[in-house]
């Protein structure tokens, strides 16, 4: 397979986990930066757990991804967003 084919057919439902401190703004801020590449993103579908201890917060966003591009750039700017410890 070359590195231009997706074993994803566009477009598609794509869930998103991120993960990063607790924080009341956390939610928020993954749903701004997934707005930003998804704008029909409802953030209603947000789905929220918090770990044992409550010191983090694990969110998953599904996208409706229409390209790998849009996906990839939403990673990088989940990554590199400062609350976000891991996007899965």
């Amino acid at each position: 397979m070359s590195e231009t084919e997706s074993l994803l057919e566009f477009p598609c439902d794509f869930p998103i986990k991120v993960m990063g401190a607790a924080r009341d703004d956390f939610a928020q801020a993954v749903a701004a930066v997934v707005r930003a590449h998804a704008p029909d993103f409802d953030a209603a579908t947000l789905e929220m757990r918090a770990s044992g201890k409550g010191n983090y917060l694990a969110v998953t966003c599904t996208v409706r991804a229409v390209s790998r591009e849009q996906l990839d750039n939403l990673y990088r700017d989940l990554s590199s967003h400062p609350y976000v410890k891991i996007v899965l």
